[in-house]
């Protein structure tokens, strides 16, 4: 995931501000120390601290801030440079000298505002527990909203501008460098608010981040009771290892696991779906306040995609469900049970190496396997994998999941949760896509146009998976081997075009059930998800009742606003890019560099990607990359009934 808590100009969504970095860090020495210890040890890691992990396997959080204190200077810089930017209200419309200092000053302002966000919050991310740390990110949050107060006049201002006048500003050469994001202004104008409007729901920031507030504080402090392992031991159940016991094949560890989390979250039902409903009501209200038909063309209107795109996703998916339902036909076939369970779906259908895969060994195969992307690329990525970008280790105040953040004046930081399967080595390649994308926008882009939209923060990551794949199965020398990877990536298609189309679909109807006056209580939330998740795997799997509750697991539904539709998009085009680079080779490389990893938001992500190769305006890509699914099934049906 690419994490982008982005400070807006409105709260309709208009940016400066970029969660990716710039410069790369040389090779740690600390790193290539620590590959000896890495590399004798069999088994995951455990560490009850953060202070018990090397810190080769910490990020460099001192690469932002040598220190608080440090962080401190720049947070009263930040409320020093939101009061002086009044000084420019009023003035805007002035001439484009003026409205240039305007925003040379709030780009400013944004861009240290940003670092200073990122530091804190990356802080508290890997030390949840640390009262200084909770307190860094608490002084981040009521920051962010005292800048959004200060700057709220700003976009309502431009938006008064005449159009005759704004149209003869645009023409300036001294705002060339803002003219896209003037541009975005005006084509967002009737849903911007007067000044007074803007302020309030400026002001109203915090309350309207308090349902992800709470959510991450409940799901932190939920504690999963213990399960026996294949061995027979007792061991603590966590949000981190979760998806380890179900891969386990033993199905008595994984319907024991499953149950137990699912149970324990039932416990709090209630309290999540009033943070739900909270939520969904804030995104429906902001809506409505802005003028749009519904929280889904709200959220996609500012970054230019049209909610055809979303619609069509939902659509053609549904059209192909007979795939994944063939799909599960297989899985319970060779996995030879009377029944599938929702917990056995994450169990391997072909056996393979299972052995811990130390973390050293995970960056050289991700490395190797990223070749075809060329020489330099390899060289930077490996460059952030061993100086500073990566937090690898859980402890138990650490954020669960993994994602890439950052700062235009930082590296990018890149957190994981990492257990040594096979599939975190994959996570691996999808954070480092992130990064690199990152890398690369920030070291061409300037600041203004360095914040690359949602739309398309997943392309590139996923990519790297693909291309990961592709490598790895050109190089499988048994049938074994072949088997094992088409059923990996058969995985990818269902945990990301399916499974997050069906996110996209639940997180549709409840923004839908709520302003059409509907209550989201937790029985309607259970309801609504556990009758999507039949639809979308069919009779051949039973859809157990616990699976009912897994829209609480879900932190993107609360984190976000529709944000998990474009994993399935992303996915899509990134099955197309992947496909251009492997059989076009070094052309497609350097186009898909130059018009997507460097481009940033320095055009629509529509026209960015489609300058890359792949025209998302259209459900092709979606069905393309169905044909691919297709394709992999029937090479894997085709090797299992070989004799």
């Amino acid at each position: 995931m690419n994490r982008k808590k982005t400070f807006m100009l409105a709260i309709a969504a208009l940016t400066f501000t970029t969660s990716t970095a710039v410069p790369f860090i040389p090779y740690s020495t600390q790193a290539v120390a620590a590959a000896a210890v890495s590399a004798a040890v069999d088994s995951v890691p455990v560490y009850k601290t953060r202070e018990e992990i090397p810190s080769a396997y910490k990020w460099k959080i001192t690469d932002i801030y040598k220190d608080d204190a440090a962080w401190k200077r720049d947070v009263e810089k930040v409320e020093q440079m939101a009061n002086a930017l009044t000084q420019y209200q009023g003035k805007l419309g002035q001439s484009a000298a003026e409205l240039r200092k305007a925003l040379d000053a709030y780009s400013n302002l944004s861009r240290l505002h940003d670092k200073v966000y990122v530091y804190a919050n990356l802080s508290f991310d890997v030390n949840s527990a640390n009262p200084q740390k909770q307190e860094l990110a608490d002084t981040a949050e009521r920051l962010y909203t005292f800048v959004q107060q200060k700057t709220a006049w700003m976009t309502p201002e431009i938006v008064a501008i005449p159009d005759d006048k704004m149209k003869s500003l645009l023409a300036s050469a001294e705002l060339e460098p803002y003219k896209m994001f003037l541009a975005d202004i005006v084509r967002t104008k009737p849903h911007t608010l007067t000044k007074q409007e803007e302020e309030l729901l400026a002001q109203s920031t915090a309350v309207a981040n308090s349902p992800n507030n709470i959510y991450g504080m409940l799901s932190k402090d939920i504690v999963f009771p213990k399960i026996k392992d294949e061995q027979g031991k007792k061991v603590e159940l966590t949000q981190a290892n979760f998806v380890t016991y179900l891969e386990s094949k033993d199905p008595k560890v994984r319907k024991a696991a499953f149950q137990a989390f699912y149970s324990t979250l039932e416990q709090f039902q209630d309290t999540f779906a009033q943070i739900f409903s909270a939520k969904v009501k804030a995104d429906n209200y902001y809506a409505s306040a802005r003028h749009y038909q519904s929280a889904l063309e709200a959220s996609l209107t500012p970054n230019n995609i049209p909610t055809k795109v979303y619609d069509e996703l939902i659509s053609t998916v549904n059209k192909n469900l007979p795939l994944l339902h063939r799909y599960m036909d297989l899985k319970k076939k060779m996995l030879g049970v009377k029944e599938l369970h929702m917990y056995d779906i994450y169990v391997p259908i072909v056996e393979a190496d299972d052995r811990y895969i130390p973390f050293e060994e995970a960056k050289q195969i991700v490395a190797d396997g990223l070749k075809p992307l060329g020489d330099e690329y390899v060289k930077v990525l490996q460059q952030g994998l061993n100086g500073g970008w990566v937090d690898v280790y859980s402890t138990p105040d650490k954020r669960t999941g993994a994602y890439q953040w950052g700062a235009y004046d930082t590296h990018p930081f890149v957190l994981l949760n990492y257990q040594g399967t096979t599939d975190d080595v994959s996570t691996i390649a999808h954070e480092m896509g992130h990064a690199m994308q990152s890398y690369y926008t920030n070291k061409k882009q300037p600041y203004i146009t360095s914040n690359y939209p949602t739309f398309t923060a997943e392309v590139a990551s996923t990519m790297n998976e693909t291309i990961l794949f592709k490598s790895l199965y050109a190089k499988a020398k048994t049938k074994q081997e072949k088997m094992y990877l088409l059923n990996q990536y058969l995985e990818n298609f269902r945990s990301t075009l399916f499974r997050q189309t069906q996110f996209a679909e639940f997180e549709k109807a409840i923004h839908d059930k709520e302003q059409a006056g509907e209550s989201l209580n937790a029985e309607s939330l259970k309801k609504l998800y556990l009758d999507i998740n039949k639809k979308y795997y069919g009779t051949t799997m039973i859809s157990d009742k616990e699976i009912a509750m897994e829209w609480a697991r879900i932190p993107h539904f609360i984190n976000y606003q529709y944000y998990v539709y474009q994993y399935s998009t992303s996915f899509a085009a990134a099955q197309a890019l992947a496909k251009q680079v492997l059989e076009e080779g070094q052309p497609a490389v350097e186009r898909i560099r130059k018009h997507f990893l460097e481009a940033g938001n320095s055009a629509p992500p529509i026209e960015v990607l489609k300058a890359a190769g792949v025209d998302m305006s259209s459900p092709k890509p979606i069905e393309d990359a169905m044909k691919i699914f297709e394709e992999t099934l029937d090479e894997l049906e085709k090797l299992v009934n070989e004799k």
